[in-house]
C-alpha cells in the first residue's frame, strides 16, 4: 500500500509539471509544510518562509493557475499510467540508492520484484552488424537467465536489446526522456506497446513533456540507477552510452563493455572503458559471474531453494547483504553453534546464503529480495 493516497498524489503530479521543482525542492517543501497539499496551496510569503529561492517561488506562482490537477489525473487514467512516488513501497529500492533519484515515476505496464535483477544495455544509435549480432546473442542469454533488460528505446543498440529480450520471453524496461503519452523515436511505437506487455515504460516526466536534448542525460541516470550494472556494446567516445557508463561508475554500479576493432569508431568508447577498468565481456556468463547472478533462473523456478524449515527461515531473518560472523548469528538467533553451522552449510548448498571469508555469511545476492519477502 502506498504511503501516498490518490488525493495526495495529484499534488506530486502538479509539482512535477513545474520547471525547476525537483527532488531537492520537493523535499524542502515537504519538510516545511508537512505535505505537498499544503505546499501547493501556499502563498508566496509562505513559500518564501519555507526557504525556496525566488526563482522557484515565481515558477510555482506562475504555473499553478495553469494546472488542473483533476484534468491531469484523468489524463493519466486515460493513458493507463500509474504514478509512484519516492515514499511508495512500489518505488524501486535500487533506484532510491542514487543521490539524484527522481521523486516521482510515471509507469505504463508493471514493475515486478524480479526487476531488481536488471542490467542496462546501451550503445550507439548507428550500430554495426557486429554490434547488433553481439547484442542479440548476449541479451538473449541474459533474458533466458531471468535478467531484466533495461534500455532507452533509442535506435540502434537500445532497440535491438529490447527486441531481443521480448523474443527470448524475458522482461524489459524502457526509460523515456519524455512523457509516456508519446514515443520517441516514433518508429518504435509498436516496440513500446510490446514492452508494456512484458515489462514497463517508465519516465520521471509528466504527460505532455517533449523529448528535449537535455532530458536524455538525466534519463540515463535512471537507466543505470535501476540496474545492477551497465553493458556498453558500441559507443563513440562522446556518446550518450558513455554518459550512462560514467553515471554507473558514480552510482557504484558495475560497468561492462564489449571489445571491438581499434579501427572502428563504434568501438572507441567501449575499448576506452575497458582500458579504464570496465569488465571485458566475451559472453553473458562474464556478466552473471561478476554480478553473482549465475543462479537467478534456477532460484526463481526451483522450489528446493525455498526455506524448508523453521530454522532456515529464522536464520534468513538474521542475515543480510553485509557479511555477519556465525557467532553473531548464534547470538541474534538464540540457536546453538552446531545448529547454526549445520543449517548454514545446507543453505549454502541450496544457494540461499554464501560464506564470505572466515565463517562470515551473507544472503546470496541473487536471492535477497525474494527471501526477505518470504521470511519477514
Amino acid at each position: 500500500m502506498s504511503k501516498e493516497s490518490q488525493e495526495n498524489i495529484k499534488y506530486w503530479v502538479g509539482f512535477s509539471l513545474i520547471p525547476g521543482i525537483g527532488r531537492v525542492r520537493l523535499t524542502q517543501l515537504e519538510n516545511y509544510f508537512g505535505n505537498l497539499e499544503d505546499a501547493w496551496k501556499a502563498t508566496s510569503a509562505e513559500l518564501k518562509h519555507s526557504g525556496l529561492d525566488s526563482g522557484s517561488i515565481r515558477a510555482i506562482i506562475s504555473w499553478r493557475p495553469k494546472v488542473s490537477l483533476e484534468a491531469e489525473m484523468e489524463k493519466l487514467d486515460r493513458y493507463g499510467v500509474k504514478v509512484v512516488t519516492c515514499h511508495d513501497a512500489a518505488y524501486p529500492p535500487r533506484l532510491k540508492e542514487i543521490y539524484d533519484y527522481p521523486p516521482i515515476l510515471y509507469i505504463r505496464g508493471a514493475l515486478l520484484p524480479e526487476d531488481e535483477w536488471g542490467l542496462a544495455v546501451v550503445g550507439t544509435r548507428r550500430a554495426t552488424v557486429y554490434g547488433r549480432q553481439v547484442t542479440g546473442e548476449i541479451v538473449a542469454d541474459l533474458a533466458r537467465s531471468k535478467i531484466t533488460i533495461i534500455s532507452g528505446l533509442a535506435r540502434g543498440i537500445d532497440s535491438v536489446a529490447h527486441h531481443t529480450a521480448l523474443e527470448a520471453g524475458g522482461r524489459t524496461i524502457a526509460i523515456f526522456a519524455c512523457g509516456l503519452d508519446s514515443v520517441y523515436p516514433a518508429e518504435n511505437a509498436n516496440l513500446a506497446r510490446r514492452i508494456m506487455e512484458q515489462g514497463a515504460l517508465l519516465s520521471e516526466y509528466p504527460l505532455g513533456t517533449k523529448p528535449r536534448a537535455d532530458n536524455f542525460p538525466r534519463r540515463n541516470r535512471i537507466m543505470s540507477g535501476l540496474s545492477l550494472g551497465v553493458l556498453v556494446v558500441e559507443a563513440g567516445e562522446t556518446s550518450g552510452a558513455m554518459i550512462t557508463a560514467h553515471l554507473a561508475m558514480e552510482q557504484n554500479r558495475e560497468v561492462f563493455a564489449i571489445p571491438g576493432s581499434i579501427l572502428s569508431p563504434a568501438s572507441r568508447g567501449t575499448n576506452y572503458l575497458i582500458q579504464e577498468g570496465a569488465k571485458l565481456v566475451r559472453d553473458y556468463t562474464n556478466i552473471l559471474e561478476e554480478l553473482n547472478l549465475t543462479a537467478v533462473a534456477h532460484q526463481i523456478e526451483m522450489k528446493e531453494i525455498i526455506p524448508t524449515s523453521d530454522t532456515e527461515s529464522l536464520l534468513l531473518k538474521h542475515l543480510g547483504a553485509e557479511p555477519i560472523h556465525i557467532d553473531e548469528v548464534c547470538r541474534s538467533s538464540g540457536l546453538s553453534v552446531a545448529t547454526v553451522s549445520s543449517t548454514l552449510a545446507m543453505m549454502e548448498l541450496k544457494g540461499l546464503v554464501k560464506q564470505v571469508g572466515a565463517m562470515n555469511y551473507a544472503l546470496a545476492r541473487e536471492a535477497r529480495a525474494e527471501y526477505r519477502v518470504r521470511v519477514e
